[in-house]
C-alpha cells in the first residue's frame, strides 16, 4: 500500500500555532518585538567585542562568537514563524526545508562553544599562571573554528540522511520550523536509518561537550572550595556564574526537546519557541548584568556611536 502512495514532495506546510485571529496578531507582535530586541542586543555585543581593545580576551571572543551564532540562528527560525502568523498556508519548499534544518542544526555549534567557554574558565581559575600561555588568541581561534566546523559537518550529515527518506503524500509539519521530529512524523518508509543517524549524532554532539563542561566545572568547584576566604571564593565563582547559568538554561531546554519528555506536540512547540527565541534573548542579558567590564564597554560603544551619529547629522 505504501508503494502506491509514495510521493515526491516539492513543499511542506508549516502548521505553526493555529489559534484565533486576534491571538495570532498578538503572538506576531510579541515574537516580532522579541526578535528585533534579540538582534539588537546580540549585534551590540558583537560590535562591542570587536571595537573594544580591553575585551580582546578569550572569554569575550567566545561571547562575541556566541552572539553572532544566535543572531544567525534566530534569523533562520523566527521570520518563518512570523510568516505563519500572517499567511495561511505557510509553505516552505523541500530544498528550503532542508536548508532550514541545516542551519537550525547549528545549535550543535553552541554545545561546542559552551564547552570551550567552560574550558576557558577552568584554565583561568584552576591554572591561572598557565592561562595566558595556553589560552592565546590563536588557540581561541582554533577552538572557535573547530566548533563551527564540527557543527556544520554534523548538520550536513543529518540533512543528507533526512533528505533521503520517503514521503507518502502528507506534507503538513506540526511545527513552526523544519525540525527532525515533525519531518519524521510524515515519513512512511526508509526512515529508521535517518532516525538512528540523528540519534547517534545528537548523542555525540550533546553528550561529549556536556561531559567536557561538567568535568571543567567539577575542577572549578574543587578549586574554589580550596580558596581559604569567602571573599575569594565568591570572586572566583562570579567569573563563571554567568556562563554556568547559560549552560543550565541551554541544556535544560535541549533535554526536554531531544528526549521528547513532553508527549504533546503543542507543548514541544512551546518549549521549542522558548529555546529558539527567548534563550537567545536571555543569554546577552545574563552575561552583561553580571559583568561590569562588558557593561562599561557597551556604554562606551553606544556613547561613541551616538556621538558619531550626531556629528554626521550636523555635517
Amino acid at each position: 500500500m505504501w508503494k502506491k502512495n509514495i510521493t515526491h514532495l516539492n513543499e511542506f506546510i508549516l502548521m505553526g500555532f493555529p489559534t484565533s485571529p486576534w491571538l495570532q496578531v498578538l503572538l506576531f507582535l510579541l515574537f516580532l518585538i522579541t526578535y528585533l530586541f534579540v538582534l539588537l542586543e546580540n549585534l551590540v555585543i558583537v560590535l562591542t567585542v570587536w571595537v573594544t581593545g580591553s575585551l580582546h580576551k578569550p572569554m569575550y571572543y567566545f561571547l562575541g562568537t556566541m552572539s553572532f551564532l544566535e543572531t544567525w540562528y534566530i534569523s533562520v527560525t523566527v521570520p518563518k514563524m512570523l510568516a505563519g502568523f500572517l499567511f495561511c498556508p505557510n509553505t516552505i519548499s523541500f530544498l528550503g526545508c532542508m536548508t532550514h534544518y541545516l542551519f537550525i542544526s547549528l545549535a550543535s555549534t553552541e554545545c561546542m562553544l559552551l564547552a570551550a567557554m567552560a574550558y576557558d574558565r577552568y584554565m583561568a581559575i584552576c591554572l591561572p599562571l598557565q592561562y595566558p600561555v595556553i589560552m592565546t588568541t590563536g588557540f581561541c581561534v582554533q577552538l572557535i573554528i573547530s566548533s563551527w566546523t564540527s557543527g556544520f559537518t554534523i548538520s550536513m550529515i543529518k540533512v543528507y540522511f533526512i533528505s533521503q527518506v520517503t514521503f507518502c503524500g502528507n506534507n503538513i509539519l506540526n511545527h513552526f520550523f523544519c525540525d527532525v521530529s515533525p519531518i519524521l512524523k510524515v515519513v512512511c518508509m526508509n526512515f529508521s536509518l535517518a532516525e538512528m543517524v540523528d540519534f547517534v549524532l545528537a548523542i555525540v554532539i550533546l553528550v561529549f561537550p556536556f561531559l567536557s563542561t561538567v568535568i571543567s566545572y567539577a575542577f572549578i568547584v574543587s578549586a574554589i572550595l580550596h580558596i581559604p576566604s569567602a571573599t575569594g571564593q565568591w570572586k572566583a565563582f562570579s567569573t563563571c556564574a554567568s556562563h554556568l547559568t547559560v549552560v543550565v538554561i541551554f541544556y535544560t531546554a535541549v533535554i526536554f526537546i531531544r528526549t521528547r519528555a513532553i508527549a504533546s506536540f503543542n507543548a514541544n512547540k512551546l518549549i521549542s519557541a522558548i529555546y529558539t527565541v527567548f534563550t537567545p534573548m536571555l543569554n546577552p542579558i545574563i552575561y552583561c548584568l553580571r559583568n561590569k567590564e562588558v557593561k562599561d564597554a557597551i556604554r562606551k560603544t553606544m556613547a561613541n556611536s551616538q556621538a558619531l551619529f550626531l556629528r554626521d547629522s550636523l555635517c
